[in-house]
């Protein structure tokens, strides 16, 4: 069975990533900085509260 919060989150997180890149090679660090930092907390919250096991 198929966990749609958790997968949600990980698709969030991927695209989050994605702008991070872009905004990096466009030179906007702080986007890029931001975007990496709310990636991280999403991992950190998806694997204590989402994930079982």
């Amino acid at each position: 069975m198929v966990n749609l919060p958790a997968t949600a989150l990980a698709a969030l997180v991927v695209v989050l990533f994605g702008v991070a890149i872009v905004s990096m090679s466009a030179g906007s660090l702080r986007i890029a900085g931001l975007s990496f930092l709310s990636a991280s907390v999403l991992i950190y919250v998806r694997e204590k509260r989402f994930v079982r096991g």
